[in-house]
């Protein structure tokens, strides 16, 4: 599985870069789009929140994978020049508003190359949404680099961080790194988690108790034809055993690939993941989206199959 998601090397795409700036006919300044001043954003409608730590967060929460053109998208290559192509620099910081004013509070995303400079753009801007960043750099006995990642995304305004759900799964092996990696960013004094595909690092995480506020764990059923295709198109090999494990843990769970990549539709992803147990769900929209999104959100919060779910809501 590591090999498959070490392809996440997308981190060389950038987000805000000059040539997809001047792209999009935006100015560029120091190397970061600027938009057009922007009038400040108005929720027209509000979803259910939660909390982690003393931050308040939308049960629903922007992915940031299509943000910086990673899709997922199996073996349809052009799916992500498509998406670059799509959501240019002027896009993002549209779609982002755009999910402001339905409720959404906060955004999940990599520090792909140009992600810190736009977090601090899109605040200059008055752009409002929480900021759930993971630093990508290598982590280290020394905590040189991943301290330093940590530094620069607290010093754009991160509102929060969390170990990156690829280096989760290749420290199963290694807890001591993933507890330093953890003891590093409660050091910045903001709410951390931990995020991994594989339910073996979270168990590590328990076990060990090592000191994070969230978890951001996989959950998806296999219930769609390209589940056991096995070409970057499952991320949650046992659901069944997360649901029972998760079941257990007393902490907020931000489930994330709820849609497999688009494979699941979102009611149905919704009502899985929350029915099931999680707290949060990361769901990653283009900017048409959203609208229908949030609406299917409220309705499925509202089903008695969730609101009486096993496991109690935490956050």
């Amino acid at each position: 599985m590591s090999k498959r998601f070490d392809r996440r090397n997308f981190i060389k795409t950038s987000i805000l870069g000059i040539s997809m700036a001047s792209a999009a006919g935006m100015p560029v300044s120091a190397g970061v789009a600027v938009a057009d001043e922007q009038k400040p954003i108005i929720a027209k409608q509000q979803i259910p929140s939660g909390k982690i730590c003393d931050l308040t967060i939308g049960r629903m929460i922007l992915g940031g994978n299509l943000l910086a053109h990673y899709t997922h998208s199996r073996d349809l290559r052009y799916v992500y020049n498509l998406a670059a192509h799509y959501n240019t620099p002027q896009k993002i910081f549209e779609t982002m508003r755009i999910a402001e004013a339905h409720g959404i509070t906060a955004v999940v995303i990599h520090t792909a190359k140009g992600v810190i400079d736009g977090m601090r753009e899109y605040k200059k801007q008055g752009g409002k949404i929480k900021w759930i960043v993971c630093p990508t750099a290598k982590i280290t006995n020394d905590m040189t680099e991943y301290k330093q990642l940590c530094q620069e995304c607290v010093n754009a305004g991160v509102d929060i961080l969390y170990l990156w759900g690829v280096r989760g799964d290749q420290l199963i092996k290694n807890p001591e790194l993933i507890r330093k990696a953890v003891d590093t960013m409660r050091s910045f004094d903001v709410p951390v988690g931990v995020a991994a595909h594989q339910l073996a690092a979270i168990e590590i995480c328990e076990q060990e108790k090592i000191k994070c506020d969230f978890y951001l764990k996989t959950l998806h059923h296999h219930n769609y034809p390209s589940a056991k295709l096995n070409h970057d198109s499952s991320w949650c090999e046992t659901p069944d055993k997360v649901i029972e494990f998760m079941a257990k843990v007393e902490k907020p769970w931000i489930a994330f690939k709820i849609m497999a990549a688009g494979a699941i539709p979102p009611k149905n992803a919704l009502e899985y993941a929350f029915s099931n147990g999680a707290d949060f769900t990361v769901f990653g929209m283009f900017d048409y989206e959203i609208d229908e999104d949030t609406r299917i959100l409220n309705n499925v919060l509202n089903m008695d199959k969730v609101k009486n779910r096993p496991r109690k809501w935490f956050g």
